[in-house]
């Protein structure tokens, strides 16, 4: 039989969707995040959203901003701070990585999901990402809609 409680724990996740729309992705990591007992908690009801977050890099170390984690129901007054700057743990050599490829114009990094791995530990992936122009976003709508439009003709044709 299936361990239920190890079910729900990798069933979390979190995307960013607007990022995808936005960015060119150039490489992604994946780093875990130093967490409060509370937030932890909302994450694994999947209260939280990466909408308008991003990453920077600060004496060594990879820090998200605005990362929005919802309150826990049944905390106590030391529920956290909703949308605190949270620690990525990273290796140094993705560290390193990370600034060097920072130093570039245009470059940033944005995070695109939010996970609950098998052991039971949040990871947030990141991604080294370029913006998107207009006539870009709008040819990833066009890719889009002519994609939905196959699948809708292929769906009334079996063959």
């Amino acid at each position: 039989m299936a361990n239920k409680k190890n079910d729900i724990k990798s069933s979390v996740i979190i995307k960013n969707r607007k990022a995808e729309f936005d960015y060119f992705f150039l490489s992604r990591f994946t780093a875990g995040i130093v967490l409060t007992g509370t937030e932890i908690k909302s994450i694994r009801q999947s209260r939280a959203s990466l909408v308008d977050t991003y990453c920077y890099v600060s004496g060594r170390e990879v820090w998200v901003k605005n990362m929005y984690i919802a309150e826990y129901f049944y905390g106590s007054f030391n529920n956290h701070n909703i949308r605190r700057d949270r620690k990525l743990l990273l290796n140094r050599r993705e560290i390193t990585r990370i600034e060097q490829q920072l130093k570039n114009p245009g470059l940033t990094v944005v995070p695109t999901q939010l996970y609950i791995n098998e052991q039971g530990r949040a990871k947030l992936e990141i991604a080294l990402a370029r913006g998107k122009k207009m006539y870009d976003k709008r040819a990833t709508m066009k890719d889009r809609d002519d994609q939905r439009e196959m699948e809708r003709a292929t769906k009334n044709h079996p063959y």
